[in-house]
């Protein structure tokens, strides 16, 4: 099993960024596919973006053209970049390693003037 930390989150304006780390322990971190997911209370949890260990991405079209996932191998770490943001964008953002039952803590994202 891999634990998975997100961190990242926060208040932010409308219009504004934020970046959201993941950090997945253990080995071969390269080999498996890894997504982003967003909750909000009483909700399903939407699945937001993927990045395969090609490289290939993935997004929502909610996301497209205003996120961006990507992944550094050697820091064992996915980002999310969020960019553009809207007051619909708050949630929990859960990192996940697809395919399994591993699941980040959750980071809060709050959008809001």
């Amino acid at each position: 099993q891999v634990q998975l930390v997100g961190s990242g989150g926060g208040l932010v304006q409308p219009g504004g960024s934020l970046r959201l780390s993941c950090a997945a322990s253990g080995s071969h971190f390269s080999i498996y596919g890894m997504d982003w997911y967003r909750q909000v209370p009483g909700e399903p949890r939407e699945w937001v973006a993927t990045i395969e260990r090609s490289g290939t991405t993935n997004y929502a079209p909610s996301a497209r053209g205003r996120f961006t996932i990507s992944r550094d191998n050697a820091k064992n770490t996915v980002y999310l970049q969020m960019n553009s943001l809207k007051p619909k964008d708050t949630a929990v953002y859960y990192c996940h390693k697809t395919g399994s039952t591993d699941w980040g803590q959750g980071t809060q994202v709050t959008v809001s003037s």
